[in-house]
């Protein structure tokens, strides 16, 4: 198991959210308001070791363009970033409710 961590600069407040599932090939994403309504605070959990690279480009592509604050709790059992990038989404519509 990896352990990642980031921020992104953020102007919206999220409202508590749970999508997806930790199954084989999925992502379950948990988002919580936090105290800096400005920042996006990231932990990306994984089952797979030497992709963070490709979780900070697909992050960072994310939150450019959904600048939702809060503090995101991914954990990925092998999901792909079209994968990621769909859950991401989810949370983002259903924290946007």
């Amino acid at each position: 198991m990896q352990t990642l961590t980031y921020q992104f600069p953020a102007s919206r407040t999220p409202r508590r959210t749970h999508v997806g599932v930790v199954a084989s090939g999925d992502l379950e994403i948990l988002l919580d308001e936090s105290a800096d309504a400005g920042v996006a605070d990231v932990r990306v959990r994984t089952s797979v070791d030497g992709f963070g690279t490709v979780w900070h480009a697909t992050l960072e592509r994310f939150f450019s363009h959904t600048p939702i604050g809060g503090r995101w709790e991914l954990n990925d059992f092998g999901a792909t970033p079209a994968v990621v990038t769909l859950r991401l989404r989810q949370a983002a519509e259903e924290a946007a409710q």
